[in-house]
């Protein structure tokens, strides 16, 4: 048995939009969908890479207060969230599969410091990055 992190979570505003944009635009798979109440618990997972969960949550009560959790999808509007990194073979054509699902990119690919990277924004704001490193 080894230790490792099993799951992050991202704030979004509407779970639908999330997992309509995560599966049906980044080809996640749902692994979890409960709901208990007014709280989801909505995890996805890349299709790579199974033994890790990106939680997409709706900041909400018990957690936040209403201020807070307004507050907190304001800030995730607006990019202020560190970005996510998705590392990818071939950068181009990863952007290019992504766009042609609908994919709205803020950066188109760019080759720096030997890698290539292209960024997007999930449509609750949270920035991603595709990156190729170099070889």
């Amino acid at each position: 048995m080894s230790d490792s992190i099993q799951m992050v979570g991202l704030y979004v505003r509407d779970q639908d939009e999330a997992h309509d944009f995560y599966v049906g635009k980044l080809g996640f798979h749902v692994h979890t969908d409960q709901r208990n109440g007014d709280f989801r618990w909505l995890t996805v997972q890349h299709p790579d890479q199974p033994s890790f969960q990106l939680g997409l949550f709706r900041p909400q009560a018990p957690m936040h207060d209403e201020a807070t959790a307004q507050a907190l999808n304001e800030l995730v509007a607006k990019g202020a969230m560190p970005p996510l990194v998705m590392a990818v073979s071939d950068c181009r054509a990863t952007y290019d599969k992504l766009r042609d699902r609908g994919v709205e990119f803020t950066q188109e690919p760019v080759e720096r410091y030997g890698n290539v990277d292209a960024n997007f924004r999930d449509p609750s704001g949270n920035g991603w990055k595709i990156l190729q490193t170099g070889r």
